[in-house]
C-alpha cells in the first residue's frame, strides 16, 4: 500500500514539470482561437465565429495570423446565400478582410476567393476582378484559379454586363484556366440576352470541346436562344450555299462540327428526344457522326511520337545497335494500307500466365482473322510485335510457319531491340487514322504528351477492346456516333443532355433545326 502511495505521490510530483502535448497545446491562444473557428465552421456557426474574433482582436495574448483570417473570411463566405445573415456576412467579411491587409498579412488564394465571393455578393463584380488581378500581379506561391475568377465573372454576366465578362473570360485564358460548363453557360446566356449572335455561336463551340453533355440548366438557357426572336432573324447567304466548303470543314475538324458560323436563314424548331444505337437522330432523322480528332492536333501527336522514339536512340548506351524509329516510318510508307493496327503482345499475353512466360499465338490469330473478316475490303491488319518476341515464335515449330507467312505478307512488323512497342502502334494507328486493337489503358508517360481531352477522344475514335470467353473471341468496336454537341454541313445542332442514369438508349437529345432546312 505504501509502495502505491509513493509511485502516485511521485506521479503527481512530476506531472507538472512534464506537461503533455494536450495540455502544452491548450496554452497556446493562437492554436486554440484557430481549433475554435474550425469548430465554428463544421457547425456553420458565423455568430460564435465572430464572436471569438472580436475577443481575440482586442486580447493583448493573441496575434491573429493568416490561418485565423482566412477561416474567419471563408465562413462568412459561406452565408452569402443566406438572406437572414447575408447582410452580417458581407460587412463582416470586408472588415475583417481590411483588418488583414491592414496587419501586414499577404492574402493567399483561399482568402482572396472568399472576399472576391463577398464582393459578387453585393453586385461589385469590379472589385471581385480586382482582386484576381492583383494576385497576378504580385505573382509569388498564391496562383489564381478556377473558383477565384468565377465570381467576378459570374457577377458581370448575371447584370449582363457582356463585355466585362468577355474581359474575365481573356484573363484567365492568359492564366492559363480552363472554363467549366457554369462559366461557359453563364457567358451564353448574357450574349443571348444582349444580341451577340456571333458569341453564342462561340460558346456552343466552347460546350462543345469542353464537355460531353450540358446540365438541364444549360439546356434551358440554349433552348430560349434559339426560340428567341434574334436567333431566328439571323440569316446567311454565302456559307450555306458553298455545300463543299463545309463538308471540307467538317472533315478536317475530324466530323461534327464546321465552325464557320450560322447556317440557313428562318425560325429554329427545337425538340428533344433520343437518338438510336446507330446514332440516328429519331426527331429530324439525320445520322450523328463518330467524332475524331482534327488534322493539326494528329499531326502534332505524331511528330511528338517520331521525336520521342528519336530522342530514346540517341540515349541509348546498348552495345546492340538500335534501328532508327525512321525505318519504320519508311516501310509503314510503303506498306501502310491498314484499316487497323494490332499491339501483338497485349493481344498474346492477355489471360495467360506471365510467371511462365505464356504468350498465346492463337489468341493473336483469331483477333487478325476476325478484323479481316470484318474488312469490307478484305484487308490484312498490321501485328506490332517484339523482335525477341518474333524470334522466340519463329523457334516454335508449332508458329513457325504462320509467323512466316504473316512476315512475308505485311502482317507482323519485328520492333528492334530497346525500342518501345508502344512508341510503334501507336504511331502507326495515329498515322493511318484507323483503328488500335489493345486493352492497354495508355497511361504510361509517353501518353502524356497530349492533352487530357485530346487523347480521350483520340481512344474513344480508334480504340477496340477484346476479351476471350471460353476462347471466344469479342471485339469492342468503337461507338457509331459520339455523344458531344454536334453541328451538321445543313446548319442544325444535335445537343446531348446529362442524364441520372446515363443509360444512351434513354439520353434526352436537343435536336435544333431550321424550317428551311
Amino acid at each position: 500500500m505504501a509502495g502505491t502511495d509513493h509511485r502516485r505521490s511521485r506521479h503527481h510530483d512530476e506531472s507538472p514539470s512534464k506537461p503533455n502535448k494536450k495540455q502544452k497545446g491548450s496554452r497556446n491562444p493562437e492554436k486554440s482561437l484557430l481549433i475554435n473557428l474550425h469548430s465554428c465552421s463544421k457547425r456553420k456557426d458565423l455568430s460564435a465565429a465572430l464572436a471569438l474574433y472580436d475577443a481575440a482582436i482586442t486580447s493583448s495574448d493573441i496575434r491573429l495570423n493568416q490561418q485565423h483570417f482566412q477561416s474567419l473570411l471563408y465562413l462568412c463566405s459561406a452565408f452569402i446565400s443566406d438572406p437572414s445573415l447575408q447582410t452580417l456576412a458581407i460587412d463582416r467579411g470586408f472588415q475583417i478582410f481590411d483588418r488583414m491587409v491592414s496587419s501586414g498579412i499577404s492574402p493567399n488564394e483561399s482568402s482572396v476567393t472568399a472576399v472576391a465571393r463577398l464582393a459578387a455578393a453585393k453586385g461589385d463584380g469590379d472589385y471581385a476582378f480586382k482582386l484576381v488581378k492583383d494576385i497576378v500581379v504580385v505573382g509569388g506561391v498564391s496562383v489564381p484559379r478556377l473558383r477565384t475568377y468565377a465570381p467576378a465573372l459570374l457577377c458581370f454576366c448575371e447584370s449582363l454586363e457582356a463585355e466585362k465578362g468577355y474581359e474575365v473570360e481573356e484573363h484567365m485564358d492568359a492564366s492559363g484556366i480552363m472554363l467549366e460548363e457554369a462559366e461557359i453557360s453563364a457567358l451564353l446566356k448574357v450574349s443571348a440576352a444582349t444580341g451577340r449572335e456571333n458569341k453564342v455561336y462561340r460558346y456552343l463551340h466552347k460546350l462543345r470541346e469542353c464537355i460531353g453533355c450540358v446540365s438541364e440548366e444549360t439546356s434551358k438557357t440554349i433552348e430560349e436562344w434559339f426560340y428567341g426572336v434574334k436567333a431566328s432573324e439571323i440569316s446567311d447567304k454565302t456559307i450555306g450555299c458553298d455545300i463543299e466548303l463545309l463538308r471540307a470543314a467538317v472533315s478536317k475538324n475530324g466530323g461534327g462540327w464546321h465552325g464557320l458560323g450560322w447556317v440557313g436563314e428562318g425560325k429554329w424548331i427545337v425538340k428533344k428526344g433520343n437518338v438510336s444505337p446507330a446514332g440516328k437522330c429519331l426527331s429530324c432523322g439525320e445520322h450523328l457522326a463518330c467524332v475524331d480528332t482534327n488534322e493539326v492536333e494528329t499531326e502534332n501527336f505524331v511528330n511528338s511520337l517520331v521525336a520521342l522514339a528519336m530522342e530514346r536512340k540517341a540515349k541509348m548506351n546498348s552495345c546492340e545497335p538500335m534501328a532508327d524509329f525512321s525505318e519504320f516510318q519508311e516501310w509503314l510508307e510503303k506498306h501502310g494500307d491498314y484499316e487497323a493496327i494490332l499491339d501483338g503482345a497485349n493481344i498474346g499475353l492477355y489471360q495467360q500466365n506471365f510467371a511462365d512466360g505464356g504468350f498465346s499465338l492463337p489468341q493473336l490469330e483469331a483477333v487478325v482473322k476476325e478484323l479481316y473478316n470484318k474488312s469490307g475490303n478484305k484487308k490484312q491488319p498490321l501485328v506490332l510485335l517484339h523482335k525477341k518476341r518474333v524470334n522466340a515464335l519463329l523457334g516454335n515449330p508449332n508458329h513457325r510457319n504462320l509467323v512466316e507467312e504473316w512476315i512475308d505478307n505485311n502482317v507482323l512488323y519485328a520492333t528492334p531491340p530497346g525500342s518501345n512497342d508502344d512508341w510503334y502502334w501507336l504511331y502507326a494507328a495515329a498515322k493511318l487514322k484507323c483503328l488500335l486493337v489493345t486493352n492497354d489503358e495508355m497511361r504510361d508517360h509517353i501518353f502524356e504528351l497530349l492533352s487530357n481531352s485530346f487523347f480521350e477522344k483520340w481512344k474513344e475514335r480508334h480504340q477496340v477492346r477484346f476479351t476471350f470467353v471460353k476462347g471466344c473471341l469479342k471485339l469492342e468496336m468503337p461507338p457509331p456516333f459520339s455523344v458531344v454537341i454536334q453541328e451538321s454541313e445543313k446548319g442544325s445542332w444535335h445537343i446531348p443532355i446529362k442524364s441520372q442514369d446515363n443509360e444512351e438508349s434513354s439520353r434526352s437529345w436537343m435536336c435544333i433545326t431550321r424550317q428551311s432546312l
